[in-house]
């Protein structure tokens, strides 16, 4: 049975796209479809982007192209992932009391893409810089 390359990397991608979509879905229950749920979507889009674009040069393989891109995208995810996740965590237990005394606290999810993203690109330079003398 010889199975094609690209069947290979979509069941490859497929527990990141289920990451992905379970994330949205909390995402947008979390903030109830707010007017910031959409831009805090693109981190997810993103990591489902590199995930496609690593397995795309390995061939279908997570590391058939050496480990750069892997340990780049491993690297974007932890941070840009956990962030997004925690914060939005904090916010539907009210962490600490930490939203309960802010007058717009819905208004903590206006900059986290951007945050989230810085960090992921720097999670990413250092996956890229590891996987490089790996």
């Amino acid at each position: 049975m010889k199975v094609d390359r690209d069947n290979l990397a979509m069941l490859r991608l497929l527990p990141v796209l289920l990451l992905v979509l379970t994330a949205g879905y909390w995402f947008a229950v979390v903030e109830e479809g707010g007017p910031y749920l959409l831009r805090n979507l693109i981190p997810l889009l993103v990591l489902l982007m590199l995930a496609l674009i690593t397995l795309y040069r390995g061939g279908g393989k997570w590391s058939g192209a050496g480990m750069r891109m892997p340990l780049g995208t491993l690297g974007f995810a932890v941070p840009a992932l956990g962030l997004s996740v925690y914060l939005h965590y904090a916010y539907s237990v009210n962490l600490n009391e930490m939203f309960s005394h802010s007058q717009f606290p819905g208004r903590v999810f206006r900059y986290l893409p951007l945050y989230t993203l810085v960090a992921g690109g720097i999670g990413f330079a250092i996956g890229w810089i590891v996987g490089r003398n790996v």
